[in-house]
């Protein structure tokens, strides 16, 4: 395997990480409207997330730094072919950040509420938009001979990027239903277990249509597996969750968002962005990556740094790993 294989690996890994991490955060934004019957529990659930939620960020900005320096043909494709969908998802994330340290400093109900309604729709976005993206990086976008992106917004608009968006966003709502469960006690709990049941119904139809769909059309025997997989793990989270275990449940619903990005980039390989206009224009691993020399210099650095970083995500865990429910909550004023 060459240095451009690995990379490949690795970025898949960091958008793997990135999913996991960052589904069940968006979910429990979705779920501050869904689930949440007055402030109290809103403010429940976005304490569940707050020690986590700006460190689960880190593994966005690792992912495009790394497909920069990694695959730099790649990223100037992707980020010029999708500004708008990106950029969307760029300000939804900046407001989203801002929303969650500003929602209290002010006791105006008004203030809180609209702080709230950001922390919703911000969430819900970027949960849908990532799934349009990446459903138009495996079905293939219009590049041309010069490695560029020719088509329009309209073209990234269709059925299969729709239903690809509409895949994560149930999928990390119900990732973050099971997480907000293994996270509260007392009655946001149970209903916490129920939605996620009900919401577990929903994504796995629509994941079984999104992910057969591209087994036929660009899958493998690899893919395949790792469909397999994540189909397994989709109905075993809700059999665990059905049981009351949580922890299971939450384990197994981060497998299937693990196995369907490995599938996702099965399919890819060894393409990184095909062309739906020529397959001979296609981005692949090697004639859209760096040097060899920039890649074994990224690959010291990452082999001393993701460790430690690892560490560090997995202490923060470990310290706020404690349920916490309404009677947590102190009243502001």
């Amino acid at each position: 395997m060459q240095l451009h294989d690995v990379w490949f690996v690795l970025i898949a890994v960091l958008w793997t990480g990135y999913f996991f991490l960052e589904g069940f955060d968006f979910g429990i934004g979705v779920l501050t409207k869904l689930l949440a019957r007055d402030r109290t529990e809103k403010r429940v659930l976005i304490n569940t997330i707050g020690p986590v939620w700006d460190g689960n960020e880190v593994w966005l900005l690792t992912a495009g730094g790394a497909t920069f320096a990694a695959f730099p043909d790649w990223y100037a494709t992707l980020f010029s072919g999708f500004y708008l969908p990106l950029l969307l998802i760029l300000v939804c994330l900046i407001i989203r950040g801002v929303a969650f340290e500003y929602r209290h400093k002010r006791p105006e109900d008004r203030w809180q509420t609209n702080w709230e309604h950001a922390i919703f729709w911000t969430s819900l976005i970027p949960a849908f938009l990532w799934g349009v993206a990446f459903a138009n990086i495996v079905r293939g976008v219009k590049i041309d001979q010069d490695k560029e992106y020719v088509g329009s917004l309209l073209d990234l608009i269709n059925v299969y990027s729709v239903l690809g968006g509409l895949v994560t966003l149930t999928l990390f709502t119900f990732h973050g239903a099971v997480f907000a469960s293994l996270k509260t006690v007392g009655d946001i709990r149970d209903r916490s277990r129920k939605l996620a049941a009900r919401l577990g119904v929903v994504t796995t139809v629509l994941a079984l249509v999104f992910l057969i769909w591209t087994q036929v059309s660009r899958g493998d025997g690899k893919s395949l597996v790792a469909m397999a997989v994540a189909v397994s793990a989709l109905v075993g989270a809700l059999g665990f969750n059905r049981a009351g275990r949580e922890g299971w449940a939450f384990a197994l619903s981060g497998v299937t968002i693990a196995a369907a990005v490995a599938m996702l980039f099965l399919t890819l390989f060894p393409n990184v962005m095909p062309s739906s206009l020529d397959a001979a224009w296609n981005l692949t691993v090697t004639n859209a990556s760096s040097s060899p020399y920039t890649l074994k210099i990224m690959t010291w650095l990452a082999a001393v740094a993701t460790p430690l970083v690892l560490l560090y995500q997995g202490w923060t865990y470990w310290v706020f790993r404690k349920r916490i429910g309404t009677q947590h909550i102190v009243d502001a004023h």
